[in-house]
C-alpha cells in the first residue's frame, strides 16, 4: 500500500496550519468570497435581518422590546467600516461575523433573530435581491441604448443603403430600418431580462434548512416586507433552484450575442473600403507607427467584451450543470460573481455603444451613390416586368437575370451599364418579344429611392412606414420604462415601510 512520505506531509501541514480554516483555503475560498459579500451583500443582509425580526415580532415569537434592542443594534453596523476590513478566519464569513457583533451589542437576545431560519434560505433571498438590483440596472442601460436606437432610426429614415444576405449585396433598404432591426432585437433581450426578474424576485425566507420550522412563522410578510412579488412554495426548492440564476445567464449570455453580430457590422463598415462610417475622436486611437489610421478600437473592445459577457454567462451555466440538487456551493459563492461581472460587463457596453453610434458620422452620399450603382436593385426591375408584361414572376426573374449575367461575364458591375435594349435582346431570347415597360418605368425600376419608398408594408424601409414604426417604438419605450421605474419604485417603498415600522415601535416605547 502506498504511504504518503512523512516529510511531505509535514510540509503540508506546515503550509496549511492545523486548525480550520486551511491557509490555501482561506486565500483560494474564504477570503475572495467574504470580499465580494461586504461589497454586495452588506444592505440586503441587513434588511432580511429587520424583516424577519418584524414579523417575528407580529408572530409573538419574540418580544417587542427585545426586537427592539436588536433593531438597535442593527443600526450600529457600520458598514463604511465594515468593507475596509479584511477577512478575519475567527469568523467563517459574513453572516457569523456582523451576527458576533450583534450579540456584543444587544447580548444574547440577538441569537433569536436566527429562530426559524437558516443561512440557507438568507443566503439565497440575499443572492435574490442582489441579482435583483443587478438585473433593473442592466434594463436601465438597456433602456437608455435602445433610446439613443430609436432616435438614430428617426434620423436615418431618408438614408438609403445596400442591405447585405449571406454578406452579399441584397435590397436597396434603409440605415433607419437596420437601427429598427436592431432596437426589435434589443426589445426582445430586454422583455427576457425582466422575465428573468420575475423569476429571481421570489422569496425563499422561511425554507429555513431545507424544510421550513416547526415555529409559527409568516413567510408571506417577510415575502412583502423584502419587496419580493412572489414565495417559493417548496422549501427544498427555495434553497436548491438555481435556475432564477440559469435563466438570467441565458438572458444576458443572448443579449450579448445579439449585440456582438450588430459590432461586426459596424467595425467592417467603418473600413476605407466601404467608407460609410467615420467614429469620433473618442472612440479612436491612432497608429504608432502608420500615421494614416484612425483604429476603430472602441468597437473591436465592444466586440471581445461582448464575447466575454457570454462566456461569463456560459460560466455560471456549465457551474450548475450536474450539480446535486440541493443547498451546494456550486450556486453560490464561487458562481454569482461571474453572473455580476457579465451584467457589469453588459451594462458598461450598452453605454459604450451609445455614445460610438450617437458620435459617429454616416457618409449618406456615399451610401446612395452606391446604392445606385448596385445591381442590387434589379428585383423591383423583376416585379415591375410582372406588372406591365403579365408575366409569371419566374420568367421576369429570368430575363432580368440573363441581363446581369451577361454584365458580370463583361467585368461590368454597375448599373450605369444596364440599359432596356440589353434587356430586350434577353427578352426576344427567351419570351420572343420586346418588353412593353418604357424607358422611364425601366429608370424607375432601378432606382434604389423609388425601391425604398414602395416597400410600405409592415415590417418595410418605406419613409411612411418608418415615421409610424418610430412612434410605435416610442410608445413601447414608455411602456417599458415604466415597468422598470415601478419594479425601482415597489424596492424604495419596501425599504421605507421597514424603517417606518420600526420608527412607531421606536416611538410606542418612549
Amino acid at each position: 500500500m502506498f504511504h504518503m512520505d512523512s516529510k511531505v506531509r509535514q510540509k503540508i501541514i506546515e503550509k496549511e496550519g492545523t486548525e480550520f480554516p486551511a491557509k490555501t483555503y482561506k486565500k483560494l475560498v474564504l477570503e475572495p468570497a467574504f470580499n465580494h459579500a461586504k461589497e454586495n451583500f452588506i444592505l440586503p443582509m441587513i434588511q432580511i435581518h429587520l424583516a424577519h425580526l418584524i414579523m417575528l415580532v407580529e408572530q409573538r415569537i419574540v418580544a417587542k422590546d427585545e426586537a427592539l434592542n436588536i433593531y438597535r443594534a442593527i443600526k450600529k453596523i457600520d458598514i463604511g467600516e465594515l468593507k475596509k476590513h479584511p477577512y478575519d478566519p475567527s469568523f467563517e464569513d459574513l453572516f457569523f461575523q456582523i451576527e458576533h457583533f450583534l450579540i456584543e451589542e444587544a447580548g444574547d437576545i440577538a441569537g433569536n433573530l436566527h429562530i426559524a431560519r437558516s443561512r440557507n434560505d438568507m443566503g439565497i433571498a440575499i443572492y435574490r435581491m442582489t441579482l435583483r438590483e443587478k438585473l433593473l440596472n442592466l434594463i436601465q442601460a438597456a433602456l437608455n441604448f435602445r433610446q439613443c436606437l430609436i432616435e438614430l432610426t428617426s434620423e436615418h429614415i431618408d438614408t438609403v443603403m445596400i442591405g447585405y444576405t449571406h454578406t452579399q449585396q441584397a435590397q436597396p433598404t434603409t440605415l433607419a430600418h437596420y437601427f429598427n432591426a436592431m432596437t426589435d432585437v434589443l426589445t426582445r433581450d430586454i422583455r427576457r431580462l425582466m422575465a428573468a426578474y420575475q423569476t429571481v424576485n421570489r422569496s425563499s425566507m422561511g425554507a429555513a434548512a431545507l424544510t421550513t420550522s416547526g415555529f409559527p412563522i409568516n413567510r408571506k410578510r417577510v415575502q412583502e416586507l423584502l419587496g419580493f412579488e412572489d414565495m417559493i412554495d417548496n422549501a427544498w426548492d427555495a434553497v436548491a433552484g438555481a435556475d432564477y440564476i440559469g435563466e438570467t445567464a441565458a438572458a444576458v449570455q443572448l443579449a450579448g450575442i445579439n449585440l456582438g453580430r450588430s459590432a461586426q457590422d459596424f467595425l467592417l463598415w467603418g473600413t476605407q473600403e466601404f467608407g460609410c462610417l467615420k467614429l469620433a475622436s473618442p472612440f479612436v486611437q491612432i497608429s504608432s507607427i502608420m500615421p494614416q489610421k484612425r483604429n476603430p478600437v472602441s468597437i473591436e473592445h465592444i466586440r471581445s467584451l461582448l464575447s466575454t459577457v457570454a462566456g461569463n454567462a456560459q460560466t455560471v451555466l456549465t457551474m450548475i450543470h450536474n450539480t446535486p440538487f440541493g443547498d451546494i456551493v456550486d450556486t453560490e459563492d464561487d458562481m454569482q460573481p461571474y453572473m455580476w461581472k457579465a451584467i457589469d460587463c453588459l451594462q458598461n457596453v450598452y453605454g459604450l455603444f451609445a455614445g460610438v453610434l450617437m458620435t459617429m458620422e454616416v457618409n449618406r452620399e456615399k451610401l446612395l451613390e452606391r446604392a445606385k450603382k448596385s445591381f442590387a436593385n434589379v428585383t423591383e426591375l423583376a416585379d415591375t416586368l410582372v406588372r406591365t408584361d403579365r408575366l409569371s414572376f419566374r420568367k421576369a426573374h429570368e430575363i432580368v437575370s440573363a441581363a446581369v449575367r451577361e454584365l458580370s461575364s463583361e467585368g461590368k458591375e454597375s448599373l450605369d451599364d444596364f440599359h432596356l435594349d440589353l434587356l430586350n435582346r434577353h427578352a426576344e431570347k427567351i419570351i420572343g418579344r420586346k418588353l412593353s415597360i418604357t424607358e422611364e418605368q425601366f429608370k424607375n425600376a432601378l432606382d434604389p429611392v423609388h425601391f425604398v419608398r414602395i416597400r410600405s408594408l409592415e415590417g418595410g424601409p418605406s419613409p411612411e412606414r418608418m415615421t409610424n414604426t418610430v412612434r410605435e417604438r416610442i410608445r413601447q419605450q414608455e411602456e417599458l420604462e415604466k415597468w422598470a421605474e415601478e419594479k425601482r419604485k415597489r424596492l424604495k417603498e419596501k425599504r421605507e415601510q421597514i424603517e417606518q415600522i420600526f420608527a412607531e415601535w421606536v416611538r410606542e416605547n418612549e
